[in-house]
């Protein structure tokens, strides 16, 4: 029996770390991101970083690339704090502008590559970035808002350009006059704010490892990221990730994932899967981590092809699969998926939305690898609660706080409440984000009087320090690990003519979770449902696009005139 101590009657969580996991870490031992990043760029020279469609690339060859981007974009003069957005799927492009804007000592905007011009356009807008990183699959979108924005850079990408010479001409030919993936774009070499410099990745790449790089001076109170998030306005507002927010939660999942790698013995031979999108906050910490370790990611671009996903988990050992539960799902329908060797996988972590107890026991019987259920938000890094690596069993909670974050239950006044009393989960850490970026009210409603991040979530702690989710922000739908706020699909749909008011709620779905369904009350009686689906294909991404339209004659209101979802939800 643990003995208490006056820690553990304040963080009762900590009493029941598995053996080998420390209570807090250190995230002084590196200046800055860019020092870590560094570190391992050098130590694991030789090792391998990614492989993607069997074409490898070295922590070496990691380095003399992001160092050439980054030299090219230390020459374009752009200010010490420059925002530069990255809008790539999970290709070795990723990596090297990551890197590379890390270590030039710039910020990272992520950008989603499936976002819409409206989408975009925000993001580009309230971001202020004035360089993009971007595959040419999207520059069409980009075309047609670059106008609006401080983009005075651009870095067009092609999905070959680092899969070697001949087969990645082959692949890049393949998407563009195959696949017929490439629309027709034109980016213009003067703009709104004076001349732009487009060039292809190839040649940023050329041109910059003629240049000087200047190794980045930035440190822990710098920002790393602008993650941007769902806003309960209907916008989404940039989390500022500081370089020690980063380097606090990659440590963070470092330590807590110790007692599941004694198996591999060396971790620079982990193989970690990275299926989920690496703009994504869940899979970009995680990428992180493997960089830190001098493992190496198997990129998969889409993994919506599960067919070829399989085949390509079929091609060696795996021992790191992080995904959502709509994915392990998918997966697990798969035959082939079914007849893998399992033997090596160490960890299943599970996170983005709610795992399904059904899904884990199912995960559990084909694989022997218990899915391990974690919680957090891209305001925290990801990092927030996890269940212990060596559970063997599914425990229906969130878990228990990572070293060095404290978990509160509080209520509406930001008091503390009692074990076993539900309230609004709230967390503090050297991972929670400094603020949204350029929103100081938004920054102000976000945190206590004691520094505790509200989150919206509601909870409860038992007596151990696990957590419990009882129920999430009132409004917000959860498609696939993704955060859809009705408030945006509104306000968009609003704008169709023939719409009279609408209101969009979550409805269960088995594959994604939740799917978007709207209630629309037409003023147009003419207005058909295929209408308003064009109109949001068009200006939604993918998973925010309604799976479901109802009409209506009216919708349920308060007796102040707000549209009541819950009960549309009933």
């Amino acid at each position: 029996m643990d003995l208490a101590t006056p820690e553990t009657l304040s963080r009762p969580w900590l009493a029941h770390y598995p053996d080998g996991v420390p209570h807090d870490i250190d995230p002084s031992q590196y200046r800055s991101l860019a020092a870590l990043l560094e570190e391992s760029l050098k130590k694991n020279a030789w090792r391998p970083v990614s492989v993607c469609m069997e074409r490898w690339m070295t922590y070496g060859e990691l380095d003399e690339h992001s160092a050439a981007l980054g030299a090219w974009l230390q020459a374009r003069d752009l200010p010490a704090d420059a925002r530069v957005a990255v809008m790539l799927p999970n290709i070795p492009q990723f990596l090297v502008a990551m890197t590379a804007i890390i270590r030039a000592g710039f910020t990272v905007v992520n950008v989603n590559p499936l976002y819409t011009a409206r989408e975009l356009e925000h993001q580009l807008r309230d971001s202020g970035a004035e360089a993009i990183v971007i595959l040419e699959n999207f520059a069409a979108t980009l075309e047609e808002v670059i106008e609006h924005t401080s983009i005075r850079h651009v870095v067009v990408a092609s999905m070959g350009d680092m899969l070697g010479f001949w087969y990645g001409r082959w692949i890049s030919f393949a998407v563009r006059h195959l696949s017929k993936m490439v629309k027709p774009y034109r980016l213009a070499l003067t703009g709104a704010t004076g001349p732009r410099t487009i060039v292809s990745f190839r040649q940023a790449l050329d041109e910059g490892s003629r240049l000087s790089f200047r190794a980045s001076q930035a440190c822990h109170d710098n920002t790393a990221f602008l993650q941007y998030t769902g806003g309960t306005t209907g916008l989404s507002k940039g989390a500022e990730l500081t370089h020690r927010n980063i380097i606090a939660a990659t440590l963070q999942a470092e330590a807590w994932f110790r007692p599941a790698l004694g198996r591999i013995g060396d971790v620079r031979n982990i193989n970690g899967i990275a299926a989920l999108p690496l703009y994504h906050i869940f899979a970009l910490t995680l990428s992180l981590l493997a960089i830190r370790w001098g493992a190496h990611m198997t990129l998969v671009p889409n993994p919506r092809d599960v067919s070829r996903f399989v085949e390509t988990l079929s091609k060696r050992p795996f021992h790191l699969l992080p995904a959502v539960n709509t994915l392990f799902n998918a997966l697990l329908q798969n035959p082939r998926f079914r007849q893998l060797d399992f033997s090596s996988l160490l960890m299943s972590q599970a996170g983005g939305m709610a795992a399904s107890e059904g899904t884990a026991r199912h995960w559990m019987a084909v694989t022997g690898c218990a899915m391990v259920e974690g919680w957090g938000m891209s305001e925290t890094c990801a990092i927030g609660t996890n269940n212990p690596v060596t559970s063997r069993q599914f425990s229906g909670t969130i878990g228990l706080p990572l070293p060095g974050i404290d978990i509160a239950i509080k209520d509406e006044a930001g008091a503390s409440l009692p074990v076993g009393e539900s309230g609004e989960i709230c967390i503090r850490g050297p991972n929670v984000m400094r603020g949204y970026y350029r929103q100081p009210e938004e920054t102000e409603r976000a945190f206590t009087a004691d520094g505790f991040m509200r989150t919206g979530d509601i909870g409860v702690m038992d007596e151990r320090g696990y957590t419990r989710i009882v129920d999430r922000k009132k409004d917000m739908i959860l498609v696939s690990g993704f955060n859809v706020f009705p408030s945006e699909l509104e306000n968009v749909i609003s704008l169709f003519p023939g719409v009279l008011e609408c209101a969009a709620v979550g409805v269960e779905d088995a594959k994604q979770g939740e799917a978007v369904k709207v209630f629309v009350v037409r003023s147009d009686p003419t207005l058909r449902e295929e209408d308003v689906a064009r109109f949001c294909h068009d200006n939604l991404t993918g998973y925010k696009r309604p799976k479901y339209i109802e009409f209506r004659d009216e919708l349920p209101k308060s007796n102040v005139g707000k549209i009541l979802r819950r009960a549309l939800r009933t």
